[in-house]
């Protein structure tokens, strides 16, 4: 392999782990991107340092700051997918897939039966992408998120069951 193909290679790989405290600053840009209602680094700080939390992050090429992440709280054998979101330069190339898979499987791994999570039911991608992995509508919540222009999303409550050998890749029908 030469050099100029090892750096390609290099650039070209998605890898995902854990996110730390140092990340929390490009955590917040992240999701002020995504989000109408950003958290901010304070907020991503109070959750690196919760032990409830678990925080991956989608690391592209050789970069040291992630270009997305997934944040859950767990409780007991429970999850709450708190956020998924990725820079807008990652969106669009399957990396939410791969960021999805890492993070489903090590909470599988950490024992975790059941997750939850909300999604906004107008954001189509997000909904093919969970349905994609098994979750199924288990609630709906009218007019719970704001929009920047002023109205109200309903929220969709979507649910997965995990086994305790779940990959955490991509389902065929939904469970």
């Amino acid at each position: 392999m030469s050099w100029l193909d090892r750096f390609r290679a290099g650039h070209g790989q998605a890898r995902v782990g854990p996110v730390s405290v140092d990340h929390a600053p490009r955590l917040a840009e992240i999701h002020a991107g995504a989000f109408a209602r950003p958290w901010s680094t304070e907020d991503f700080e109070r959750f690196l340092l919760d032990r409830a939390i678990r925080a991956d992050g989608l690391f592209l090429g050789r970069e040291r700051d992630p270009a997305g992440f997934a944040v859950s709280r767990t409780v007991l054998d429970e999850a709450e997918v708190l956020s998924v979101a990725l820079a807008r330069p990652a969106r669009g190339r399957g990396h939410s897939g791969t960021l999805l898979a890492y993070h489903i499987q090590a909470l599988a791994h950490a024992g975790i039966a059941r997750i939850h999570l909300e999604v906004e039911d107008g954001n189509l991608p997000a909904l093919a992408l969970y349905r994609r992995f098994g979750f199924v509508q288990s609630g709906v919540r009218p007019g719970y998120y704001a929009r920047p222009d002023g109205t109200r999303a309903t929220a969709m409550s979507m649910t997965r069951i995990l086994s305790g050998s779940d990959p955490g890749f991509p389902s065929g029908p939904a469970r």
